[in-house]
């Protein structure tokens, strides 16, 4: 049991640490919103650690942000920077991780009594709309944190932090639902993860 929990201490550190760096590789836009590869990697944290161990990933990184370790995108970091314009997208990153942990594991309750094939199927669209409902939440919290920083309407903020990624964010879901079962597999057979049974699910 201590060694599992010290493995899983060490791959919640890792992804966290993965988070920050992604952060820096950012495209900044005229909306004010910059594009990064945070969101797929959050998404990938939460496919791969589960939804917990995912979403404490992602707080660890806001937090260490929060003291002032420039780890947000554009080398920022402190309370400040969680206040602006993208505070909205940074709180609620940790939703990303969730929900997509919760698709992986409920596909994977309910593909239980299902043949080889339809567990495949049924835990691919589990995992896919875990995804987009961590991304839709995402833009949901992040535009109205916009709207009220920014005092803009809705078309502006959806206009500068939807409309956008719109794109990337079908490509990124996309990457999740090949990478993030393959990377699960792997690291649960080199003995970095514990497998996640059926019924502890």
């Amino acid at each position: 049991m201590k060694k599992n929990t010290v493995k899983d201490l060490c791959m919640i550190a890792v992804f966290a640490a993965i988070i920050s760096i992604v952060g820096q590789f950012s495209i900044p836009l005229p909306g004010g919103v910059p594009m990064t590869l945070q969101t797929l990697i959050i998404a990938l944290a939460g496919a791969i650690l589960g939804s917990k161990k995912g979403f404490w990933s992602t707080v660890i990184y806001i937090l260490i942000g929060a003291i002032g370790v420039p780890v947000f995108a554009g080398w920022t970091g402190g309370i400040g920077a969680i206040m602006g314009m993208t505070g909205g997208f940074l709180v609620s990153f940790p939703l990303i991780a969730l929900f997509t942990g919760l698709g992986d594991e409920i596909g994977v309750r309910l593909s239980v009594s299902a043949g080889a094939r339809g567990r495949k199927v049924i835990s691919c669209v589990s995992l896919l709309i875990g995804v987009l409902v961590g991304y839709v939440v995402n833009y949901a919290v992040g535009s109205v944190w916009f709207m009220a920083v920014a005092q803009s309407n809705l078309a502006t903020a959806l206009t500068a932090c939807v409309i956008p990624f719109i794109p990337t964010s079908i490509l990124k879901a996309v990457l999740v639902l090949i990478l993030g079962p393959v990377l699960k597999h792997s690291l649960e057979k080199a003995h970095v993860l514990e497998v996640r049974r059926t019924a502890a699910v």
